[in-house]
Parts: structure tokens; C-alpha cells; sequence
């Protein structure tokens, strides 16, 4: 005969109720870093690809339009007959529609329609001869030199070097692809052996421009600094961008440590940073006596993180601190509207507020670690009240680092140094003539043109 069951006592109910709440606390902790993503994170926009649209009825009516937006200017192309190439007429030699008359040409009147066409072959050949001569007197063959540009250059000349420049590292384009157009649309059919060769010409060019703006980081008044992953060999690396008013540095490293910031910056560097919460900026702001403006747009996406908690407590504190960061910004936004004196009283009345708020909770976990940070990290979200400079947020190197990232997804990173030298110099070449609104082509032609004739390559340093 089977055994009687053994009645659960009450100390059991409450042993098996103690099971499952620590179990179901423990589920909506992965539960919530499951649903963390780029909106209310640190975590890229990029990984936000691998998880499903989240769901919900299709708001059509919300979604904008394609093509210009309300209160953008129009961007329309203006020519003159002067920028033309080529002009081609037309003429009439009688009414199209009588057949008969005399016809008088109005000049003022003429309608153009203009238009870009590539050349039949964009890419010819050179043939750079070097005549033969002998001498009667020493009865040997003398031979005319050649120009030293052409013999540095080889088989590709200085403006396609830089073509090829360019499609490598602005367009992101694999050396089979620039194989590629350049055989079959362009009429040069030149090895992908021969265009490692011609980058890292390129790259040589550009490496006495780009060491010149690293010397010149440690003095810069502002800089916006950002960091991500970078593969070499499979190997984890960290791609570091240093963002300045004028110029914008990428510097790959092995480490993610405050170790990069000393070398590149130097702890004589007083400058004002603007950053992530990440440790290595804490660390380096103990070291060297620089001021530090932690990103609110990160923290914006950290407290979004707590306001969606299960935890009515952490709920509670999340969405208190959203509601006084959506007045800051306010402000923020209309700042150029009143002075400054008033600006800075306005602002250090919600900082205030802010900090009062933000460091008393009674929720716990990641509410009580924010309410720690803010204690002894508080006053540097808000340096930009009495540093006008220096933005708010790190976006500004979150942009320029997204060229990188774009870059890694296509190419997986690179093999060796001279393939991380080539990603730091034209990167850094890119990203500078954006800002200072030069031709990156024209550029890389000019450093190409100086690197054949064996002559200093023209600065990205700002002008002064």
C-alpha cells in the first residue's frame, strides 16, 4: 500500500514562497537586459538589427513622408554655361510648326539642360619614353631621366592613386570591387596584388599629416572622445576617435584603458572631455587635471531603462529624472534665445534639482547604483553650464565613429599594422575634411601629388 503524502507545514509554504520570488526577481532581471537596446542603453544602434520589431498596431499616420521634410532648406544645383566641359547647340533651320517664316535667334532666351556623362575611357594609358643617346666622346648610352613623380608612381598615376584612395577608404570598397570598376567601367585592368600596393602608398602619404594632429590633441581646449571594437586577425582591438573642434583623430589600440588617453593626451592635458560613464575617463580624470562632461544622452537612455522596470520604486525614480532632464534640454535648446547669466541661473536651478532627486531613492539594484554615481559624479553631467564649449552630449563623436563601425561590418577589420596605420590615416583624413568643409579627393591628390615628388604633404591642421 502506497505511503500517505506528508502535509506541507507552514514553514514549508513560506520556504517555497522565498523559492519563488528570488526566482521571479531573478527572471525579470533577464527579462529586462533582454529588452535592453540602443533606445535605452549604451548599447550601438547596430545591435538593435538581431532583435524582432516590436509590436503593436501599424501607425501609419505617424510614420514621415519620403523625400523633404517641412522646414528644411531645399537643396537645388545651380550651373553656369561657363562650368560647362563640353556645350553642345541646337538650332532650327525652320518653324516646327508652319514650315515657312524667318527665323531670329533670341540669345537671352535659350533653355539649357545640363548634364554629368562619363568619358568614353576615364583612365588612359601613359607612355612615359625615355630617349636613348650616344656619345662620341665616352662612346656609352645616355638616357633622359624621367621625372622622379612618375618613377615613384609606377603603374598608377598620382590622380588615380588617390581615385583608389578614395574608393578604399571613403566608399568602403574591397579590393576586388575596386578591381573590379576599374577593369570593366574605366579600361584599367591592375591587380588587387597592385592596389594593396597603391593604398599603402596612399597611407605613406598620410602619415606625416596625421602624426601632426595627434601632436596637436593634448592641446586642444574640447575634445569629445569615443571608443568601439575593432578586429584585427580575429584579435579584439578598440578604436578610439578624438573629436575637436577643427579636426577629428582615430587611434587603434589593444586596450579600451585609461592607458590610451595618456598616451595620446598626456597627463599635462587640460582639456575639457566629453564622454561616456566608462571607467577609463574616470580614471584618467583622477590622473591629469582635466574637466570631464559625461554624456546626458547616455544617461537619458539609462534612465528610459529603469521608468520601463517592473519595480514600482525604480519605475518612480526613473521617470522623476526624465521629467527635469526634458526641462534641461528646454533650455538647452533655447539657450542662444536669453543671456548667458540667465541661462546659467536657469540651469543651475533644475541642476540642483536634479542632483537633490537624483541621489535619494529607495528603490534598489541599478537605482540605488545610479543614486551612488550621481553622489560623486553628479556635478560632471552638467560641466557645460560653465563650460559653453563643450556639448551636453557625446554625440558629436558618436557620429564620427559610425563611419568606423560601417566600415568594420564590411571589411572584418584588418590583418596587420599596416593595414590599422591605413584605417587611422584615412579615417582621420575623412573625417577632417568634413569638418572643415574641404574635398577629401582633392586632398588625398595633393598629400599623393607631395608623397611622388618627395616634398612635405599640405596640413589638416585648422588654419589660425
Amino acid at each position: 500500500m502506497a505511503s500517505k503524502r506528508r502535509k506541507l507545514t507552514y514553514e514549508d509554504l513560506l520556504g517555497i514562497i522565498d523559492d519563488l520570488r528570488e526566482e521571479v526577481a531573478q527572471l525579470r532581471g533577464e527579462l529586462a537586459k533582454a529588452k535592453k537596446d540602443s533606445s535605452n542603453s549604451s548599447k550601438p544602434p547596430s545591435s538593435d538589427i538581431v532583435k524582432p520589431k516590436k509590436g503593436g498596431k501599424d501607425k501609419k499616420g505617424d510614420k514621415r513622408k519620403i523625400g523633404g521634410q517641412p522646414g528644411h532648406e531645399k537643396h537645388q544645383r545651380s550651373f553656369n554655361l561657363s562650368d560647362a566641359d563640353v556645350k553642345h547647340g541646337y538650332t532650327l533651320d525652320e518653324c516646327p510648326y508652319s514650315g515657312a517664316g524667318t527665323l531670329f535667334p533670341l540669345p537671352d532666351k535659350t533653355k539649357i539642360v545640363y548634364q554629368y556623362e562619363l568619358v568614353e575611357r576615364p583612365v588612359l594609358l601613359h607612355a612615359h619614353m625615355s630617349f636613348a643617346y650616344w656619345c662620341t666622346e665616352c662612346e656609352e648610352i645616355h638616357y633622359s631621366k624621367v621625372p622622379s613623380e612618375i618613377r615613384r608612381g609606377g603603374l598608377v598615376g598620382e590622380r588615380l592613386t588617390s581615385f583608389m584612395g578614395f574608393l578604399k577608404g571613403g566608399c568602403h570598397a574591397s579590393y576586388s570591387t575596386i578591381h573590379n570598376l576599374l577593369a570593366d567601367a574605366m579600361g584599367a585592368s591592375i591587380s588587387e596584388g597592385m592596389i594593396a600596393k597603391v593604398i599603402q602608398k596612399v597611407s605613406r602619404s598620410l602619415a606625416f599629416p596625421y602624426e601632426k594632429l595627434v601632436d596637436r590633441l593634448w592641446a586642444e581646449r574640447f575634445l569629445n572622445i569615443d571608443e568601439t571594437g575593432h578586429k584585427e586577425n580575429g584579435d579584439l582591438m578598440w578604436n578610439w576617435c578624438f573629436r575637436a573642434k577643427d579636426f577629428t583623430v582615430f587611434h587603434i589600440a589593444d586596450t579600451r584603458g585609461a592607458a590610451v588617453l595618456e598616451k595620446i593626451l598626456g597627463l599635462q592635458c587640460e582639456a575639457v572631455i566629453g564622454s561616456d560613464h566608462y571607467g577609463a575617463y574616470r580614471k584618467f580624470m583622477k590622473e591629469a587635471p582635466v574637466l570631464v562632461q559625461f554624456c546626458l544622452a547616455h544617461l537619458i537612455r539609462e534612465l528610459k531603462f529603469l521608468a520601463e522596470s517592473v519595480n514600482k520604486s525604480t519605475a518612480a525614480y526613473g521617470c522623476r529624472l526624465l521629467e527635469i532632464l526634458k526641462r534641461i534640454f528646454s533650455l538647452i535648446h533655447t539657450r542662444e534665445q536669453m543671456t548667458e547669466t540667465r541661462f546659467r541661473k536657469l540651469m543651475s536651478k533644475e541642476r540642483d534639482l536634479f542632483l537633490k532627486k537624483a541621489r535619494r531613492t529607495q528603490a534598489g539594484g541599478e537605482a540605488r547604483k545610479l543614486a551612488r554615481r550621481f553622489k560623486k559624479y553628479g556635478e560632471e553631467y552638467f560641466t557645460f553650464i560653465t563650460e559653453p564649449g563643450i556639448d551636453p552630449t557625446n554625440n558629436v563623436a558618436e557620429r564620427a565613429i559610425r563611419f568606423c563601425v560601417i566600415d568594420r561590418r564590411i571589411t572584418q577589420g584588418t590583418r596587420s599594422e599596416k593595414g590599422r596605420q591605413w584605417c587611422e590615416r584615412i579615417w582621420t583624413t575623412m573625417a577632417t575634411c568634413k569638418q572643415q568643409g574641404r574635398s577629401a579627393f582633392n586632398y588625398l591628390s595633393e598629400a599623393v601629388q607631395a608623397f611622388f615628388a618627395n616634398i612635405d604633404p599640405p596640413s589638416l591642421l585648422p588654419v589660425e
